[in-house]
């Protein structure tokens, strides 16, 4: 009995987050304005101050979300993210990844799927921020090297919501932009048990008990000495791998 009433503490106070979150989104519209009306041509520091404002307000919701019972979470070694010229890669086993990590280092700027700039409780965000829609273009590869230039950037190799089966896969993109423009490459990797949070997978149908988060930050990995000695498509497919089974292997442990 004592299980069923947790489970149904829990649904409610899911249910009543994700309207939290909508109604967020809503009021966005108005208090980023300011920081949202000359995307993408804001500069760096009116970025800067929006990325302020959508961090505390995301601390904020992960916090409602720590005290209704729905989830915990911890971080080991983010005193060493946001440095410039920083690539930082994680992998993604759930929606609120991006929430998660943002709510505790706001200097990111970082690269989001591009359906993303429709859903109207995340397109303020975005724009305010000065985040950048995955358009898999040239283009994209030059805003990420002058990015990378005087800020750090936070991306998700995988390109989507790490499987059931909980196996990462990366693309190669990723590993390409850090080994060409970054100073550092630094991965996250993010623990979750049980898993929730998929993509496709309804918001009502929620774990047996409460979700454990842990993101660790990971060593630094120096891009020159990948390149040192291999050419960018050997070097890049090499580290490709390495990531892959990091990745693999500590996101399970």
């Amino acid at each position: 009995m004592a299980e069923k009433l947790d489970w149904i503490r829990r649904f409610l106070a899911t249910l009543f987050g994700f309207i939290l979150f909508g109604i967020v989104g809503i009021l966005f519209l108005i208090i980023l304005y300011p920081y949202a009306k000359k995307y993408p041509h804001q500069d760096l520091a009116t970025q800067l101050a929006g990325r302020k404002i959508v961090s505390k307000t995301w601390l904020f919701f992960v916090k409602y979300l720590t005290l209704a019972g729905i989830l915990d979470v911890t971080y080991h070694g983010f005193e060493r993210l946001g440095r410039e010229g920083q690539l930082v890669l994680a992998n993604h086993p759930s929606l609120l990844d991006v929430v998660l990590i943002f709510s505790q280092e706001s200097r990111f700027n970082c690269i989001v799927k591009k359906d993303l700039m429709k859903n109207p409780a995340m397109t303020s965000p975005i724009k305010a921020c000065g985040f950048l829609p995955n358009t898999e273009s040239e283009e994209l590869l030059e805003q990420c090297d002058n990015i990378l230039k005087n800020q750090s950037l936070l991306l998700f190799p995988e390109g989507t919501r790490t499987g059931w089966d909980g196996v990462v896969k990366l693309h190669r993109g990723a590993v390409s932009i850090g080994l060409r423009s970054a100073k550092v490459i630094t991965p996250i990797v993010i623990k979750m048990s049980p898993l929730n949070f998929k993509k496709g997978q309804p918001w009502y149908k929620i774990p047996s008990r409460k979700i454990h988060y842990q993101f660790i930050v990971g060593e630094d990995i120096d891009p020159k000495v990948w390149l040192a000695e291999k050419p960018l498509p050997i070097a890049s497919r090499k580290l490709n791998e390495y990531l892959e089974h990091y990745f693999n292997l500590h996101s399970k442990d």
